[in-house]
């Protein structure tokens, strides 16, 4: 589980399945996703509130995730995840699965 301080957050750049436009999205917090092994969770919506100058593309995102809890993408959408802020300490799933080792067995030999 990735949970960070507020100075602390992800950038999270995904293909949206409906759209098939490339977009990114700030969280705070990202982890293993419920629905299994293929997706991963992203909830803590991160908006800059100090900036004067209005971006209409965090404006779209702030509407768009106005009433999101969590974002379960599919991890062959996810394009990138950065990790910004001081804090930083890396991302590690609950149910990493990367250092899997597949053991060489013995393949049925063709025309059996």
């Amino acid at each position: 589980m990735a949970v960070r301080k507020k100075d602390t957050y992800f950038i999270i750049s995904y293909r949206d399945p409906v759209t098939e436009k490339h977009l990114t999205v700030k969280a705070g917090t990202v982890t293993d996703s419920s629905l299994g092994l293929s997706f991963i969770a992203i909830s803590d919506f991160v908006f800059d509130q100090s900036s004067l100058v209005v971006n209409p593309q965090e404006e779209d995102m702030k509407r768009r995730f106005a009433e999101v809890k969590t974002l379960h993408l599919s991890i062959y959408t996810v394009l990138s995840i950065e990790e910004v802020g001081p804090q930083h300490a890396g991302l590690r799933f609950k149910k990493d699965k990367s250092k899997l080792l597949v053991l060489p067995g013995s393949a049925p030999a063709h025309g059996d």
